[in-house]
């Protein structure tokens, strides 16, 4: 379809209600990689289990997510959005319901993978956001969806701690939070989401799908569990060897099946390369923030001589939640930046912020004050970060790979945000305090949190680079029709998100 037919099929204003019921279906995505956060212990303790055993819990979903989105991603391009947003759905409803009801360890780690399908949500968002908003509103709409990200992380938190609390917490409670949420989008993809107006069609890419899930877990596998078996371990050395060698697979798969699932053309392309190197860097960042604040906080100040001492509930609502609040609305002025300056410039101007909230940090962390106004910045700098990175990625690749090209950033983020888990857990635990009490828990020396706040803050450095030299030049790849293996040249000029989305 042309540009100027696919224009004329597009819903005539950007609706409101089709923003919102994106937006909460995003929200989840979201939702479940840090619902659980907050309740491992409580889990371990009443599935009684080691903390090896239970981290699986969050790596399954991980690993899950890596699998899953870019298939899916790939998968709503061929044969439609709205369909394969239901089904993802009715996965994640499936394993919400399925851990609400299990006191299994097993069982549980089954319903967190089919929950890891959720992650597929967002880039079939932004899909049907190309499809049916013109292009006038699209960079608001995905800035406004892509802004739910970061409040789902914060509710979560925030509610996780809320229905556990009490003398008798019951970690069922959020898993039903989350199933009943899944069936709220759900209602409102059936009744608000349109139909795709066109799709792809043709074969589902079996063997790239397969050998690009291994050399995802391959990868995702070593960096959620080094910190437990050892980083120079034979097992963790291993796996990266493999993940080495299946990337190589994967490459001769994709430029030799004759309908892949990526275009290697378009992963290499330029403006899409340094906008997942972006999204690398800001998932790292913004993990790192979300960890170093939670356990800073809980830090307790009469055996450390830092923190605050807040039980889990407060370090979400009071040192977690105003950053929330501020992405949200900061990213109605991060789609405003879009249309205004550029995706570029608005990426870079987030990360400025990013590297000021950082360096905040690292600075002085020893009032509530600076943790949450250094937060806040934060918060701005991941708000401008997720409006800038789907206009990208949307400039960057023609409307029929929509979704595969946003479910690799999804992962680039994923992978960002594991790499940051990985490496501060492996700080903390790295350089402990001397001296404390007997049958006191190892504590984390306070340095190791200012390096991590200082290693955040370099990968908002990184994402200035990467804005300012990285995508200064390229355009959009050329447009690959939609019969397999024919192209036509369609080359526009760098920066088109400043002028519009063409498709």
């Amino acid at each position: 379809m042309t540009s100027t037919a696919h224009a004329a099929h597009k819903r005539p204003a950007g609706d409101t209600s089709l923003v919102l019921v994106l937006g909460l279906a995003a929200m989840i995505v979201s939702m479940m990689q840090t619902l659980v956060v907050p309740i491992m212990s409580i889990i371990q303790g009443d599935l009684g289990t080691s903390t090896a055993n239970v981290s699986w819990v969050t790596t399954a979903t991980l690993l899950s997510a890596a699998v899953f989105t870019p298939l899916l991603g790939r998968f709503g391009d061929m044969h439609g959005k709205k369909p394969t947003l239901v089904g993802v759905l009715l996965l994640m409803i499936a394993g919400s319901v399925l851990a609400a009801t299990t006191s299994s360890l097993l069982w549980l780690i089954v319903g967190r993978v089919l929950q890891g399908a959720a992650t597929a949500i967002f880039p079939l968002a932004l899909s049907v956001l190309r499809e049916q908003m013109p292009p006038a509103k699209l960079h608001g709409a995905m800035a406004m969806v892509s802004g739910t990200l970061a409040v789902g992380s914060g509710l979560a938190l925030v509610a996780a701690g809320l229905l556990t609390q009490g003398s008798d917490p019951d970690y069922h409670r959020v898993f039903w939070l989350a199933a009943a949420l899944a069936v709220v989008a759900l209602a409102g993809v059936l009744v608000r989401v349109p139909a795709s107006q066109s799709t792809t069609g043709g074969r589902t890419d079996w063997l790239g799908a397969a050998t690009l899930a291994v050399l995802l877990v391959l990868l995702l596998l070593p960096i959620s569990q080094g910190h437990a078996w050892g980083w120079t371990s034979g097992r963790t050395l291993g796996l990266f060897g493999g993940a080495v060698v299946m990337a190589a697979v994967w490459t001769l798969v994709e430029r030799t099946v004759r309908e892949p699932m990526v275009d290697m053309r378009m992963f290499a392309h330029r403006p899409v390369l340094f906008t997942n190197l972006a999204g690398l860097f800001l998932g790292f960042a913004m993990f790192s923030q979300f960890i170093g604040v939670a356990y800073l906080v809980q830090m307790p100040k009469e055996l450390t001589g830092y923190g605050f001492g807040a039980s889990v509930l407060r370090s979400s609502v009071e040192y977690l939640l105003p950053a929330t609040v501020i992405s949200l609305i900061a990213a109605q002025f991060g789609g405003v930046l879009v249309g205004r300056i550029g995706p570029r410039f608005t990426l870079a101007t987030g990360a400025v912020f990013g590297v000021a909230g950082f360096a905040w940090l690292t600075a002085a962390h020893d009032s509530s004050a600076s943790v949450i106004l250094a937060g806040m910045l934060i918060g701005v700098a991941i708000s401008f970060g997720y409006a800038a990175m789907p206009a990208l990625i949307v400039a960057g690749v023609p409307h029929h790979q929509t979704g595969i090209a946003n479910g690799l950033n999804s992962i680039s983020r994923s992978v960002g945000s594991a790499i940051a888990s990985a490496i501060i857990t492996s700080l903390l635990a790295s350089k402990t305090l001397e001296h404390l009490p007997a049958g006191a828990p190892a504590l984390p020396a306070e340095s190791q949190f200012t390096l991590s706040f200082a290693l955040a803050g370099i990968a908002f450095v990184l994402i200035v680079a990467v804005a300012l030299l990285g995508l200064n030049r390229g355009g959009t790849p050329s447009r690959t029709s939609k019969k397999a293996g024919s192209a036509v040249a369609d080359t526009v000029t760098a920066e088109p998100a400043k002028a519009g989305v063409t498709a």
